[in-house]
Parts: C-alpha cells; sequence; structure tokens
C-alpha cells in the first residue's frame, strides 16, 4: 500500500544511516510522540534484533513509553501502521501485522513490531528508493481501538543471593526519654528504608514492664499502592560488660497497612535495669538490627 501523505503522527529522518552499523548502534530508540492519548516511541533495529536471531532484514518496533502513571490493570489495543518513504517516487510505503490485526499493549507487553519489517537487500538498493544518499525515512501512526483498566494484579521478585545489612544505635541519655517511643537514623537494607523503634515504657501487652522493641519501614507512607517487602530481621539489645547479648529473631511481610514487626515484651523492665546486666551502663543503651530482604511484591 502507498501513501503520498506523510505519517499523521511521527517520522523519523535518519542521515549517514551506515554509520548505525559502523558504530555498533544495534537498537535505536526514537523521541516520544503522542497517539490516541497515550506516549510511543518507534524502536529500530538497523541490522535486525539480534535477541530474536533476526538476520538480513530491518526490524521496526512501537514501544508504550512513560507507563508508570497509567491505572493497574491497563491495556491498549491499537492498529499500527508503519511507514518507509521512497524518495524516488515522493511517496510512502505503508507497512503493518500481514493480518491487519491491533496490537495488544500492557504493563508485561510494552513493544509489539515487525521483526522482518524489510529485507536489507531491498532496503539498500537506492533503485527502491527507501535508502538514497545514506538518508531514510520511517514513520508511524497509531490508532487506539480499545483500552481499559480494570483488573488487578502483582508482581513477586524474590531476592537470590540476599545480602545482609546490619546497623547499631547508640540511644544516649536513655532515662530523659519521654516520648511514647523513640526511633533510630534511617538505615538503608535490600533497597528498603528501615528503622529501629524502641519503646522504653513498653507497648501493647508489653506496657509498663517491659521494654518493647521493632523493625520498621521508614517511608511505608509513600509506598506504591500494593507494595510488600519479605524481610528476615534480627533485633539486639548489647550487653556492654560480659556481650550476653539480648536478642530476638523473626521475619514479616512489611507494607503501609503492617509497617512494623518486632516484640512488645522484649525485655522485661527488672532485667534491663538491673545494674550488672550491662544493658544500661552511664546512661546509654545499645541496640542493633540485622535485616535481610529476602521478596517484594508490587501491584501490576
Amino acid at each position: 500500500m502507498m501513501s503520498d501523505a506523510p505519517p499523521a503522527h511521527y517520522v523519523v529522518k535518519i542521515q549517514s544511516y551506515s554509520l548505525l552499523s559502523k558504530n555498533s548502534v544495534d537498537k535505536y530508540e526514537s523521541g516520544v510522540f503522542q497517539a490516541g492519548g497515550y506516549k510511543w516511541k518507534l524502536v529500530l533495529h538497523p541490522n535486525g534484533n539480534k535477541s530474536k536471531n533476526v538476520k538480513e532484514h530491518v526490524s521496526l518496533y512501537l514501544s508504550m513509553a512513560e507507563t508508570s502513571s497509567l491505572p493497574s490493570g491497563w491495556e491498549v489495543h491499537a492498529l499500527v501502521r508503519f511507514f518507509l518513504l521512497d524518495q524516488n517516487k515522493d511517496s510512502y510505503s505503508i507497512i503493518q501485522d500481514a493480518m491487519k490485526k491491533e496490537w495488544r499493549f500492557h504493563r508485561m507487553k510494552l513493544e509489539h513490531g515487525l521483526d522482518q519489517f524489510i529485507p536489507m537487500k531491498t532496503f539498500s538498493d537506492a533503485q527502491n528508493g527507501y535508502l538514497v544518499d545514506d538518508t531514510c525515512v520511517f514513520g508511524a501512526e497509531v490508532f487506539v481501538m480499545k483500552e481499559k483498566s480494570t483488573g488487578k494484579g502483582e508482581n513477586l521478585l524474590m531476592v537470590n543471593d540476599a545480602i545482609s545489612q546490619k546497623h547499631t544505635w547508640k540511644v544516649d541519655n536513655f532515662s530523659k526519654l519521654d516520648k511514647e517511643f523513640s526511633e533510630s537514623k534511617v538505615f538503608i537494607a535490600g533497597n528498603q528504608k528501615w528503622k529501629i523503634r524502641l519503646y522504653p515504657g513498653g507497648k501493647g501487652s508489653g506496657l509498663g514492664a517491659f521494654v518493647s522493641l521493632y523493625l520498621a519501614l521508614a517511608d511505608s507512607d509513600t509506598l506504591p499502592p500494593g507494595t510488600k517487602v519479605f524481610a528476615d530481621f534480627s533485633l539486639r539489645i548489647l550487653d556492654q560488660l560480659q556481650g550476653r547479648h539480648f536478642s530476638g529473631k523473626a521475619n514479616h511481610w512489611f507494607s503501609t497497612s503492617s509497617e512494623e514487626s518486632g516484640w512488645a515484651r522484649f525485655l522485661s523492665h527488672a532485667t534491663f535495669y538491673y545494674p550488672n546486666m550491662g544493658t544500661l551502663v552511664k546512661d546509654i543503651c545499645l541496640v542493633d538490627a540485622e535485616v535481610t530482604v529476602l521478596g517484594v511484591v508490587n501491584a501490576l
């Protein structure tokens, strides 16, 4: 199919086309353009898409861009037409899916196109008009036919060879803590922000008789909806005199609605304040945490 009119949505003119191969540019992505209320870009493989073992053909694709703001479960069905300028005839060849069917774009499939857009031999022959004076022009039209965003889903990524991170918190002037709880500085483990949360007077079932100790996500209120973080962790109050530390170990799915995990009855006041126990020396308490992020869930 031929057209005298240029593509309605986007055109890419490439000069010194042969230098793409000479400079080992296996893939070129165009700038972002808008069509049908969405953002797109053209993706050109001048020597064929090597990831699909395409040979002796130019590969051309349309990819959705800037999709992070789209609602959960989005889908876009679009009819796509690619254009290639015949410079000898000053008209465009229109190339599209052989079945002329719509392509379905979604979060797991952002790109569609033609692995064998045009044979290199045909494209490179100046008599065909596609590559003249080492210059060519590609283009695209995108017609959105159907869209929806009703579905929901999630993606679980378990972490291979997860690395533990440790953090020690020196709590000075313990006897002067007058808040319900105190928090350590934020520290990083598994690309997440954490803090230790200490309740000197206890919390819940430990109120009034125990020191309560918890691990908390530091930025739980800013997590994207549906995000959960699975972590192994241990918390310790250190014995500064004899090295007989008091510890607890657990795992938990942390999220906006469940931002902390730990022990309401971590250590009794009787033990904690006992002079020779080493947990409070010169009004200083040492607390440490070891955190290993094992998995993260994100909404699709």
